[in-house]
């Protein structure tokens, strides 16, 4: 990576230019190959006290959809489960589904659906259920859906049902849209994740750490902080620049481990322990000698998924950049001043960021939620930096 563009000392100089109203402190990673540059700016809270490190341990929100994905994959090749079967199996709260006639429509307005959910769609976003992010207009669907608590906001484990009762309400509402019609955010990483627990016989908790987790020694990942690292945990934020508010406390929601545990938001983890896992997608499903999937599997992970109408529809970028593989975002379109095309990863509303970008990783991580108008600017400002180590390592 370039010495000029790219030293500790001139990333730095970028990012810490938004620490301070916009975010108390972050921790971020650039890596090429062995070449691998970290660092730490600012506080953990705006009151300066709590120091961040380059070790501290984050919520990383959406950055659990990849790891559920790489779950529901292990699963798959091992035959427990196929990418074509309806998940009626494993989720009967969810077979005989209706549909919608109209998404903005009554609820008791429905049609049949055309086929079952099958696991693929969860992993492609494709189920039925989810954000539109092209209409956040209110519907009744909305209101039965906070009526059931099912959560579409910021993560909250500890006030969510188990995941039994969260299936059996989820069973009650008609889907958005046919199954396979369209990519909708968020729910199919939390059925996935429910899914997965079910398939294995034992917590999503369990599987994650055995068959991720240590195997690549994540050892900071996870869905609660013991007592014993909380000295490098902290607060979280949310709200406008110059007045956050609390989120979280330090020994608040993530301070025991919750019984939801769904795949779509709720894990801890560090710079390090990400980059790890970034690590072993990059080198086809092996890190150290650990295979955790095949080339093939990790191959069609990254690849986009989704059908050309379906990206003008509506898919993880408003501009028409990114797709979707098997829980990933995937730059289908060079960004300016930003990764390539073929870069795959992504983003955590609580402050969070990660892309695998042509030869270059990059990950962000923050102490406060993104506002409700998407990404903060210094996220914007971290993309220019992964597009620069990129440039430079391709001329």
């Amino acid at each position: 990576m370039s010495e000029a563009t790219d030293s500790p000392g001139a990333i730095e100089e970028r990012l810490g230019a938004h620490v301070g109203d916009e975010v108390p402190g972050l921790a971020w990673l650039l890596s090429y190959g062995d070449d691998v540059r970290t660092g730490a700016i600012g506080h953990l809270d705006p009151q300066g006290t709590l120091p961040i490190r380059t070790d501290t341990i984050f919520r990383i929100s959406s950055m659990t959809k990849p790891i559920t994905a790489v779950a529901a994959l292990i699963l798959v090749e091992e035959g427990v489960i196929s990418l074509d079967e309806p998940v009626d199996r494993l989720l009967p709260e969810l077979a005989d589904r209706k549909v919608l006639r109209d998404p903005a429509g009554p609820l008791d307005d429905t049609v049949p659906a055309e086929r079952p959910i099958t696991v693929d769609d969860l992993l492609t976003f494709r189920l039925g259920w989810g954000m539109d992010f092209t209409d956040f207009s209110p519907k009744p669907f909305d209101e039965a859906w906070n009526q059931r608590r099912l959560g579409f906001g910021p993560p909250t484990p500890a006030r969510m049902p188990d995941p039994d009762t969260w299936l059996e309400r989820l069973g009650t509402l008609p889907l958005q849209f046919q199954p396979g019609e369209r990519w909708l955010y968020h729910v199919g990483s939390q059925v996935l994740g429910f899914l997965v627990a079910r398939a294995a016989g034992r917590s999503l908790a369990e599987f994650f750490a055995d068959r991720i987790l240590d195997p690549l020694g994540m050892i900071d990942t996870g869905f609660f902080v013991p007592a014993e690292k909380r000295d490098r945990f902290g607060p979280h934020y949310a709200g406008e620049p110059g007045a956050l508010t609390i989120f979280d406390e330090t020994d608040g929601q993530w301070s025991t481990l919750p019984a939801f545990q769904g795949g779509g938001e709720g894990l801890v983890s560090t710079l390090a322990d990400y980059h790890r896992f970034a690590s072993m997608l990059r080198g086809g499903g092996e890190l150290d000698g650990r295979r955790l999937l095949s080339e093939a599997t990790v191959a069609a992970m990254i690849t986009n998924q989704l059908t050309d109408d379906q990206l003008a529809r509506g898919g993880p970028a408003p501009d028409g950049s990114s797709g979707w593989g098997h829980g990933v975002g995937v730059i289908i379109r060079d960004l300016p001043d930003g990764p390539p095309a073929g870069g795959y990863g992504w983003s955590g509303g609580l402050g969070s960021t990660w892309s695998n970008a042509g030869p270059v990783t990059g990950i962000l991580l923050t102490s406060r939620a993104w506002s409700s108008a998407g990404p903060l600017p210094v996220f914007e400002t971290f993309e220019s930096i992964i597009g620069a180590a990129v440039h430079d390592r391709l001329e």
